[in-house]
C-alpha cells in the first residue's frame, strides 16, 4: 500500500548548508530551494512515461492510423466517411495514379488536394486507399491478438517455473529452450500454410504461440528475485495458496516487464505478418493485409512504385511507433529513475 503526500524542505537560514535530520538527497534539493515529491509508484511511472517525447509522438500517430484506418472504411458493418469500399473495382484512369498533392502552387504544384483517389488504384481499379486502410486494420489486429495471447501464454509459463522451480521448471524452461531454437518464422508458416484459412483471428493465435518464448524467460528471472523476498515469505508463513501467492503478491511486481515485453511483441508481430503474407503464409484474399499488399504489388516497384509504397509506409510507421512507445514504457518502469523535481 502506497500514500501520497507532499514535502518542501525550506533552507530557513539561506546559506546553503545542508538541514540537520535531512537525508542526503532531500538536504542537497532543498539547498538549491526545490521541492522534492514523495509520489507512487504508478504516479512515477505515469509520469516518467509522459515525459518521454518520442513515446508520446508516436502514441499521438498510432492513434491517428487507428483512426484513420477504423473511420474512413467502416468497421464491425459501420460505414467510414470514406466513398469507396476496398472491393469496389472501377475503371483504371491514368495508369492509377495517386491523385494526392502536397505540393504548394508557388512551386508549381497543384497545392493540397486530396483528388478521387488519393493512393492511387490498382489492376482492377479498386481505390487504393481503401484498400491500405483495410490492411492496416487487419494487420493491427492481428498484432494487438498476437501481443495479448503472448502475453498471457509467455507469462503463465514463466511464472509457474519461476515459483516451483523443481522439475515444473525443468519441464517448462525446457519446452520453451526447444522452442526457441526453431527459427520462429519456420514456425508460423507451418502451422500459417495449415491454419491461415481460418482468417486473421486465427492467424494471430498462430503467431501467438511462437512468440511467447522471451516474455517466458524474463518472467521466470522476475519470480525466481522476487519468490525470496520476504512479504512472500510472510504469505507463506499466513497459510495463502501458491496462486494467490503467484496471482496478488508477486505478480503485481513484474507489471513493468510485462508491459514492457507485451509491447514489443505487437512491433514483432507487425513485422512477422508483413513477413508471413509476403511468402504467402499469412492472410489471403478476398481479405488483405499490409503484408499481402506489399507482396501481391511487388513486381510493380519500377512502374507503379505507389502500390508498393503506401503500405510499406504503413508498416514502417507503425513498427517505429509501437517501438518507440516500447521505450518510453521501458524508461518508465527503471527503478533507477527514482526521484521526480516538481
Amino acid at each position: 500500500m502506497t500514500t501520497e503526500k507532499n514535502k518542501t524542505v525550506p533552507d530557513t537560514a539561506g546559506t546553503g548548508a545542508p538541514i540537520p535530520g535531512a537525508p542526503a538527497g532531500q538536504a542537497d534539493t532543498a539547498a538549491q530551494g526545490l521541492a522534492v515529491v514523495a509520489r507512487s509508484q504508478g504516479q512515477l511511472v505515469r509520469r516518467r512515461f509522459f515525459r518521454h517525447r518520442a513515446a508520446m509522438i508516436s502514441l499521438a500517430v498510432l492513434i491517428i492510423v487507428l483512426l484513420l484506418a477504423t473511420t474512413s472504411i467502416g468497421v464491425l458493418g459501420i460505414p467510414g466517411w470514406w466513398k469507396y469500399g476496398y472491393v469496389e473495382s472501377g475503371i483504371v484512369v491514368n495508369r492509377g495514379a495517386p491523385t494526392l498533392s502536397v505540393v504548394p502552387t508557388f512551386l508549381g504544384g497543384d497545392g493540397l488536394a486530396w483528388g478521387e483517389h488519393p493512393f492511387g488504384q490498382d489492376d482492377l481499379g479498386r481505390d487504393y486507399f481503401a484498400l491500405t486502410m483495410r490492411g492496416a486494420q487487419i494487420s493491427l489486429l492481428i498484432a494487438f491478438v498476437v501481443g495479448i495471447f503472448s502475453t498471457v501464454i509467455g507469462t503463465v509459463i514463466g511464472a509457474l517455473a519461476g515459483y516451483y522451480r523443481g522439475r515444473v521448471e525443468t519441464v517448462l524452461m525446457r519446452f520453451t529452450d526447444v522452442i526457441i531454437t526453431i527459427p520462429v518464422l519456420v514456425i508460423a508458416a507451418v502451422l500459417g500454410q495449415k491454419y491461415g484459412d481460418g482468417g486473421p483471428i486465427v492467424l494471430a493465435l498462430v503467431v501467438g504461440s511462437v512468440t511467447w518464448m522471451t516474455l517466458a524467460r524474463l518472467v521466470r528471472g522476475e519470480f525466481l528475485s522476487l519468490r525470496e523476498k520476504e512479504f512472500v515469505e510472510a504469505a507463506r508463513a499466513l497459510g495463502a495458496k501458491p496462486t494467490r501467492i503467484i496471482f496478488r503478491h508477486i505478480m503485481p511486481n513484474t507489471v513493468g516487464v510485462i508491459t514492457v515485453a507485451a509491447t514489443l511483441s505487437v512491433a514483432t508481430a507487425i513485422l512477422l505478418e508483413t513477413a508471413l503474407s509476403y511468402l504467402g503464409f499469412g492472410v489471403r484474399a478476398p481479405d488483405t493485409s499490409l503484408g499481402l499488399l506489399v507482396s501481391t504489388y511487388q513486381n510493380a516497384f519500377t512502374t507503379r512504385p505507389w502500390l508498393f509504397w503506401w503500405p510499406g509506409l504503413f508498416i514502417v510507421v507503425i513498427a517505429l511507433c509501437v517501438n518507440f512507445i516500447g521505450d518510453g514504457l521501458r524508461d518508465a518502469f527503471d527503478p533507477r529513475q527514482n526521484r521526480v523535481r516538481s
